[in-house]
């Protein structure tokens, strides 16, 4: 569908775990404005965490009023909206569209006995090859599996399952779907872009393959704007709606992953870190034999990011800032993270290189990329009495960047080019170390809602704005990608003589974590 060029406007909706974004772009990817409100999951015992369907719509409605009402003409230039969303999670409703229990989060690990059985069995390498995603307790298949042992009730009265991007775009437009992202990723075949029965079988939910709803790509269709919706919002009733991909894939389109050259990466650097690589069709794609990370369909015809996440990656380095922080309230000084880092990466970089080893594995979660150890540990290596504390501040981010390049190996050759967003992404010395640990130029996007943006783009190829994403990338992305920075050579070599030690010294340390794990449930300790 072709807009009318008076309708200039795209609206993409980003509906996170903490937060529900909603943000206007001109045609040409400018910003116009952005509202966003908070978002909220309760947690229980046995790892149950779940989100209120109905308030994640009636917030999403009122972000929606709230940019309407903070960018003049919204409604009158509207060209479509866009929709993406926190992945995986389990949101079902029933035959007349109404939730049959609260949403079950990406968050939510009821399920982790189960996957780890299917692991521990000869069905995890056959979903692997089918699926090019390590099975996780966060995904939806896994989930309905433990509903279907554990909850019967509500499953028998549930019609569809859905994710959130996907049950917000029922509600918009009238129409069960989802995208080919979130298909393959949750029970499906990435080669054939969909839902898959074999996989479903190997999972153990073959009677639930009637609740998965139509597999639609927000790039080639779009549904209008459903009255009822149009009125609560204040939109105008018959806009085009897409349907974006899950939100690390519109992400990733957003802050540049796409792009006709060769070898290109994206890493995600914020409170967990997420590195992808472009895979320009199903035979490019890399699996590997520890069976992890991530294959999902790109929104470009052929295309597939391949994903490895890190738990953790900023959440190190707030860790030992609010050591720091600790430290000095102690003696009634008062100073925030922010005052912290104003001089950080001026210190990281005049603290010497390689000096430590750091294993940036600090998350009570565990690990799950490029390898799975629910018992993993951060560590330190080599310490000395002359190290102080900006040598492990930069052995921290130097474990950031090792921990990337393990992701990375396990998807195939180091990338040539890599894009970083993220909350970490403007630190200087954290971009320099990362280039040198992967040894190739890197990109800082400046996009601030890339995620939303990446939505948003699906949307102007799908009606008709732009031809294809190439053209679109061209004009949204481009401009916001600074020049690249190329790695020092010298600390290029170094890392690269220090990163099989570090390699080394993480296979090394598995059995330790086990027995660190046992010593700790034995004396009662989490």
């Amino acid at each position: 569908m072709r807009t009318s060029p008076n309708r200039d406007v795209i609206i993409g909706i980003d509906a996170g775990t903490s937060l529900i974004k909603t943000v206007a772009f001109t045609h040409d990817g400018r910003q116009l404005g952005e509202y966003a409100l908070p978002n909220s999951y309760t947690t229980s015992a046995g790892g149950h965490v779940e989100q209120d369907m109905a308030r994640t719509w009636n917030d999403t409605v009122a972000a929606l009023r709230g940019l309407v009402a903070a960018v003049p003409d919204l409604a009158s230039r509207l060209a479509a909206i866009a929709v993406t969303g926190q992945g995986d999670g389990t949101w079902l409703i029933d035959d007349d569209g109404r939730p049959v229990a609260p949403a079950l989060l990406w968050l939510d690990s009821r399920a982790a006995g189960l996957v780890e059985r299917i692991r521990d069995s000869e069905r995890n390498e056959v979903l692997y090859r089918r699926t090019g995603s390590g099975l996780n307790a966060c995904q939806q298949g896994p989930q309905l599996a433990w509903l279907q042992a554990h909850a019967p009730e509500s499953l028998s009265r549930a019609r569809t399952a859905f994710h959130c991007k996907d049950w917000l775009y029922f509600l918009l437009t009238g129409e069960r779907a989802t995208d080919p992202s979130e298909a393959t990723f949750s029970c499906g075949d990435f080669r054939k872009r969909r839902f898959d029965a074999e996989t479903a079988r190997l999972i153990g939910i073959a009677d639930c393959m009637a609740m998965f709803p139509d597999v639609v790509d927000g790039v080639v269709a779009t549904h209008p704007l459903d009255a009822g919706a149009a009125r609560e919002i204040g939109l105008p009733q018959g806009v085009p709606v897409s349907l974006g991909y899950v939100d690390v894939i519109c992400n990733a389109l957003g802050a540049g992953l796409y792009d006709p050259a060769p070898d290109v990466g994206c890493t995600i650097i914020g409170s967990t870190g997420m590195h992808m690589r472009l895979a320009p069709s199903a035979d490019a794609v890399v699996l590997n034999a520890e069976a992890t990370g991530y294959t999902m369909p790109f929104p470009v015809p052929g295309h597939y990011a391949q994903m490895q996440s890190n738990m953790a990656a900023t959440l190190n380095i707030d860790w030992l800032l609010d050591l720091a922080r600790d430290l000095l309230a102690a003696e009634g000084i008062a100073r925030s993270r922010a005052d912290l880092i104003g001089r950080l990466d001026e210190r990281v970089m005049q603290a010497h290189p390689g000096e430590l080893l750091f294993h940036p594995f600090i998350s009570d979660a565990g690990e799950r990329g490029p390898f799975v150890a629910h018992e993993a540990c951060a560590q330190f290596l080599g310490l000395r009495t002359r190290h102080g504390y900006w040598d492990l501040m930069r052995a921290v981010m130097e474990g950031l960047a090792f921990a990337a390049r393990d992701c990375y190996a396990a998807m195939g050759a180091l990338p040539r080019d890599v894009r970083i967003t993220g909350g970490a992404a403007r630190s200087r010395a954290l971009g320099a170390i990362l280039g040198a640990a992967l040894e190739c130029n890197v990109r800082v996007c400046s996009r601030g809602e890339a995620g939303a943006a990446g939505a948003a783009m699906i949307a102007a190829v799908a009606t008709g704005l732009y031809p294809d994403m190439t053209a679109c990338a061209d004009v949204w992305v481009r401009p916001y990608l600074a020049t690249p920075q190329t790695p020092d050579a010298a600390l290029a070599s170094h890392y690269g003589r220090l990163f099989p030690a570090y390699l080394d010294a993480r296979l090394a340390a598995r059995p330790v974590w086990k027995q660190l794990a046992a010593v700790r449930a034995g004396a009662g300790h989490a």
